[in-house]
């Protein structure tokens, strides 16, 4: 028979192990992966690795809802680069390296994708391949598909990243979503956000990020000045305690791929 004294020890990590996985379970973790291509060809691979390859891997490996998307360009002349970025929701932090460990484990996917993953130096099917890790916000903590009916390329997201002057002024913006109640505003004027999120790995920081949804531009810019107009977004964006918290907005438009869960 063990000793009191590690029963007692035994009982209280099994209790703390516990809670850690409770505690873990109630909010998500999303990776938003942005593919940074130069030519056509390049586009073509990588379009046809996710949707053949990598998505239906994420789906046998229990994530059944990824993001795709592309910019939405006003100005195909003025492109410099084109972008698709990808976004994963997962249940902890560990699930971004615990991914890629089961992917490189199954089989039907090495096969999929061979001609992106066995791609030769020279003919590489992206120029880079950035990686954005967040955390979910207390008050969202959860991913949410949003409710729309218009075919997905006449669709309008937002992805928002607002940048603060130092850690105190980020913590300060979460807080004004959180307990200043700046994603009820958005929940009250439908805005069909997809996500609220931390960022806690990336080249921008500190920074906060979301995406919200909109059935088409007309309704995008319908949706912002009923935002602009409401009186508690006035209210809100006017206490001393929320001022001077984003130093940077960058806004970016785009729509979901044909292939894309939502």
């Amino acid at each position: 028979m063990l000793p009191k004294i590690k029963i007692s020890c035994l009982f209280l990590f099994v209790l703390l192990s516990s809670a850690f996985v409770a505690n873990a379970s109630k909010i998500d973790f999303y990776q938003i992966k942005i593919y940074h291509l130069k030519t056509d060809a390049q586009e073509k691979t990588v379009d046809d690795y996710l949707q053949k390859a990598y998505l239906p891997a994420l789906h046998r490996n229990g994530i059944t809802k990824v993001g795709v998307f592309k910019p939405i360009v006003s100005d195909p002349a003025a492109v410099t680069e084109k972008l698709i970025y990808v976004f994963i929701p997962l249940k902890s932090f560990n699930g971004v390296l615990e991914l890629d460990e089961k992917l490189a484990k199954d089989k039907q996917h090495a096969i999929d994708g061979k001609a992106y993953l066995d791609a030769a130096y020279n003919e590489a099917p992206y120029d880079r391949l950035e990686s954005i890790v967040l955390k979910a916000f207390e008050d969202a903590p959860h991913f949410m598909l949003p409710n729309l009916k218009s075919p997905m390329k006449e669709r309008v997201y937002e992805l928002r990243s607002y940048e603060a002057p130092t850690e105190k002024y980020f913590k300060n913006k979460v807080q004004m979503f959180n307990k200043g109640d700046e994603i009820g505003l958005f929940k009250r004027l439908n805005f069909n956000a997809v996500f609220y999120g931390e960022v806690i790995a990336g080249s921008r920081m500190p920074n906060l990020m979301y995406l919200t949804t909109f059935e088409n531009k007309t309704d995008r810019d319908a949706h912002w000045k009923a935002f602009s107009a409401d009186d508690y977004w006035k209210k809100l964006s006017a206490m001393p305690e929320y001022q001077h918290n984003v130093s940077k907005n960058d806004t970016k438009f785009v729509y979901p791929t044909d292939y894309s869960d939502f």
